[in-house]
């Protein structure tokens, strides 16, 4: 077992060079599909360590391809590139330069990371076989990874697994989560549309009143997972926007309810949609309005397969230490478009801690949120390990998992 010392020594002999990408990228965000400039970056790193770069899925995603030997396996590791729509809240000098754009998940980091993985790899030629870096635009509600499929990927790359990695800043730097299972939820938007007459306030008794019908749905929507789903599953409905009138006195003609639905298991999806529908055909009626209904199936959950789950989990503890480990963690509710890959193809989707100690560190998605740059060592040694151990340098043999 390699000591944590010894995978990290070559990157944080290079880590300054990487920080400077890393916030680089933090100071020019671009959103989904609209990552031109990170895209070239990529593109033009990938090219001077010497892969072969293609270009063009889902718009803007970078392939690096790299080949060592002649064992013709290959496996794929994927980074994300987009940002949020944030205003940024930080003062640091590599801040957002552009209003309203923000790297507030680290997918500037993981880029950093995974460029320094494929400079390293393209060096040292320390395994056998062929590595397709994965750059992938549109992370963030916009499903990249579903397009990048769509339009290819697996076809004109054909590997035996897909990986990826996401940096959680409620854990520890140097521990890391591999396990088999759902890890993140499923995905969903609602829109239900509520029409009425519309009158004076003063007289509701002659129109009917979508607001009124509008709250009532809030609360009744509760029921589904309260007594649609089995209580040993996980469920969340929430009601994120309720639109309607603009005037005090004014009882307005109609009104808009939105939200989201989350879920770790795939069969919870028809049941939602199924009983949504109901209940909001079941109150319009009741309230006299029209009440129509839309169910925008977004991300499914994402499942890491068994034997890459623990194949990813001895990797950690071969490059890091069975310390850094955490074995019994629970999934989040939030969501990741690399479960589209993970449907197509065996694969693990890791977390690595990123937490710098101090209890006030922002979450993901906050204004004040910043990646740690002392965690790019940790996650470009994992790539390297992972790609030297699943196609070691003198076997064509699939290892032990």
């Amino acid at each position: 077992m390699a000591k944590p010392s010894v995978a990290l020594k070559p990157f944080l002999e290079t880590k300054d060079a990487f920080i400077e990408i890393r916030r680089d990228l933090h100071r020019h965000p671009e959103l989904a599909f609209e990552e031109h400039r990170t895209s070239d970056i990529v593109a033009e790193k990938l090219r001077a360590y010497g892969l072969e770069v293609s270009r063009g899925l889902a718009g803007t995603g970078v392939v690096g391809v790299l080949t060592a030997g002649e064992s013709g396996r290959a496996i794929g590791l994927r980074a994300d590139m987009d940002a949020l729509p944030l205003q940024e809240a930080n003062d640091f000098p590599h801040r957002s330069r552009h209003d309203g754009k923000m790297h507030a998940c680290g997918h500037d980091g993981h880029t950093a990371m995974l460029l320094a993985a494929a400079g390293h790899l393209a060096q040292t030629r320390s395994f056998h076989g062929t590595v397709y870096f994965i750059f992938q635009p549109a992370e963030e509600n916009e499903g990249g990874a579903l397009r990048m499929v769509d339009d290819g990927l697996f076809e004109a790359f054909p590997m035996e697994a897909v990986f990826g990695m996401h940096n959680l800043p409620t854990l520890p730097l140097g521990t890391f989560v591999a396990q088999a299972g759902s890890l993140l939820a499923g995905f969903d938007v609602f829109t239900i549309s509520i029409r009425a007459g519309g009158g004076h306030a003063g007289l509701p008794h002659q129109t009917n009143d979508p607001v009124v019908a509008a709250a009532h749905l809030v609360t009744a929507l509760q029921s589904i997972v309260a007594r649609d789903v089995d209580p040993l599953k996980s469920a969340v409905l929430s009601v994120t926007q309720i639109d309607a009138g603009r005037s005090f006195n004014v009882i307005p003609s109609d009104a808009t309810v939105r939200g989201t639905v989350r879920y770790l298991d795939r069969s919870i999806r028809d049941t939602m949609e199924a009983r949504m529908s109901e209940i909001i055909a079941g109150v319009g009626a009741a309230f006299g309005v029209e009440a129509g209904f839309t169910y925008d199936r977004r991300y499914p959950p994402t499942v890491n397969d068994p034997a890459e789950a623990a194949f990813c989990a001895s990797v950690l503890s071969d490059t890091f230490g069975e310390q850094c480990l955490i074995r019994d963690a629970d999934p989040l509710m939030g969501s990741e478009d690399f479960a589209f890959m993970l449907e197509r193809k065996a694969g693990c989707y890791i977390w690595a801690g990123g937490g710098s100690g101090d209890k006030r560190a922002a979450p993901l998605h906050n204004p004040h949120y910043d990646f740690n740059d002392d965690l790019l060592p940790y996650g470009a040694a994992y790539w390297v390990g992972l790609v030297e151990k699943r196609l070691p340098r003198k076997s064509t043999q699939a290892p032990t998992r």
